[in-house]
């Protein structure tokens, strides 16, 4: 297997402190096609400014033979984010680099095609049945909740591709509080946060009372019917970590990265009982 190492050779670079400091969140590897984004190491690595600015990073990936990129969950949410958003604008897959699961290897491809069909036209003939609902909504939103009708997340799908989930928006975002948070902390990282709304409690994001009749009835997830027609997630199967949870699961957990998520299973039932538990005890 062949690897080399960006750039390879220490002695044709000679790099400034201070040029170190400010690329030292990762180490760049190129493995047969793929971009490895790594946690820094003991190699040194030139500045590189296009790792540090997302529209010059998209360039440059645009730019490459770059065939999918795999990065660390250790790198934090911050740059992961920033990955995954220049390789979606460049039309790269990205991936989190995860344990293999070697259960996958063994089950045959024609019950993994025959279950994509199922799953295929399911969806797609529920999503035209509940498509009057889905328009009403709409409707309801744009009178009482103006403002983009969906929401994007990121979502980690199988063997650890990111992909946007499409949700209803639910929530009416504080202008005021994004700003005050953006000034209280300028660091890149809180201001990153405050415009993507993922830093924000949920009284601070201002649920509206159509969105929390529709996280009541988890009416808010139909549109990723979508999803699944893209064959980024089953109707049935294993959570859907979000990118923020996938980051904070132990090794063991991550295993389950590797399997097709599910829009519903047996995990909504488990966290349904616990959350029931929960508000008995309190």
């Amino acid at each position: 297997m062949t690897i080399s190492i960006i750039p390879p050779l220490e002695n044709y670079y000679t790099v400034t402190k201070q040029d170190q400091d400010r690329s030292s969140y990762c180490t760049l590897q190129w493995r047969r096609g793929q971009l490895l984004v790594k946690a820094p190491g003991q190699v040194l690595q030139p500045y590189l400014p296009s790792l540090d600015k997302e529209q010059s990073l998209v360039k440059c990936l645009e730019h490459s033979p770059v065939s999918l990129v795999r990065i660390d969950p250790k790198l934090g949410e911050y740059w992961l984010k920033v990955w995954a958003s220049a390789c979606e604008q460049a039309s790269k897959p990205i991936f989190l680099r995860i344990p293999s699961a070697e259960q996958l290897s063994k089950q045959g491809s024609p019950w993994r095609s025959l279950q994509r069909l199922f799953d295929w036209i399911v969806a797609l003939v529920f999503l035209l049945a509940v498509s009057p609902v889905m328009l009403i909504l709409v409707l309801l939103m744009r009178v009482y909740s103006p403002g983009a009708f969906f929401e994007r997340e990121w979502r980690v799908g199988k063997r650890g591709k990111l992909f946007r989930a499409i949700k209803f928006r639910t929530t009416a975002v504080n202008k005021k509080t994004l700003e005050d948070k953006a000034m209280s902390d300028s660091s890149p990282l809180c201001v990153y946060a405050c415009a993507n709304n993922f830093s924000l409690t949920e009284d601070e994001q201002n649920v509206t009372r159509l969105g929390h009749w529709m996280r009541k009835y988890n009416i808010d997830n139909l549109p990723q019917l979508f999803n699944v027609l893209q064959g980024e997630m089953s109707l049935v199967g294993p959570r859907c970590w979000t990118l923020e949870e996938a980051v904070r699961l132990s090794s063991e957990k991550q295993r389950e990265l590797n399997k097709l998520p599910g829009i519903t299973g047996s995990w909504e039932v488990e966290t349904s009982n616990k959350l029931h538990l929960d508000s008995q005890t309190s």
